[in-house]
């Protein structure tokens, strides 16, 4: 997607790999960043009849007793529930789309801008945003680590968080994924991330102007 000219450069990563670390370093750098989590959970609030709706398509409701999205009690009644993860994705997915499109035609001056993800690239509904993609990797077992000591989780269930990223576990153990243009092997310091974040920039910087 294009628009105004921009590249916008999709970054994604399992748990534990560091792609809000990334994130930062682009930010710092001058590229833009839609957090697409954040602003999922400030849909849920700027949306108006959002909970609503999806109260509705799961058959229970989706607040808090203070009337405010329980995005907790959103989890767990779609973690292992395909189908209502599937009907909360048609509902939310079209608002995320529109949301990030209105960001990114809202930015003056930025050729490069970029949006994190965790799913973006495993969902289809998505591809029409992003040129190109960034995987932030690491091995399983230092991402479990990380992920662990992050959020004070055990690691058990760390673990099985993990275990539903199979595309991104795919990456992890080798496997060549279609669609993945970078992978940052976040196996380092901050000094050695920023460094390959860097030439990832200088990339994009040179496909802009072929481009163009």
């Amino acid at each position: 997607m294009r628009a105004d000219g921009k590249i916008v450069l999709a970054v994604t990563g399992g748990i534990g790999s560091g792609k809000s670390a990334v994130c930062s370093v682009l930010a710092s750098r001058g590229v833009p960043v839609y957090d697409s989590d954040s602003r999922t959970k400030a849909l849920y609030v700027e949306v108006p009849g959002l909970m609503s709706r999806i109260s509705e398509a799961l058959g229970t409701d989706a607040a808090d007793p203070d009337g405010r999205p329980d995005t907790r009690k959103l989890a767990s009644l779609v973690f292992s529930d395909p189908e209502k993860l599937r009907l909360l994705e048609e509902i939310v997915y079209p608002e995320v789309k529109k949301d990030f499109r209105r960001w990114a035609d809202g930015l003056s001056g930025s050729r490069i801008v970029a949006i994190e993800s965790a799913v973006i690239l495993e969902k289809p509904f998505f591809r029409d945003m992003y040129d190109k993609v960034l995987v932030v990797d690491a091995p399983v077992e230092l991402r479990l680590r990380r992920a662990a000591a992050r959020d004070g989780s055990d690691p058990g269930r760390v673990r099985a968080r993990m275990d539903e990223q199979k595309l991104l576990n795919s990456i992890s153990e080798g496997r060549r994924v279609d669609g993945v243009d970078y992978i940052i092997e976040n196996d380092g310091d901050l000094t050695a991330l920023e460094r390959k974040t860097d030439e990832v920039i200088d990339y994009l910087k040179k496909t802009d102007e072929i481009i163009d």
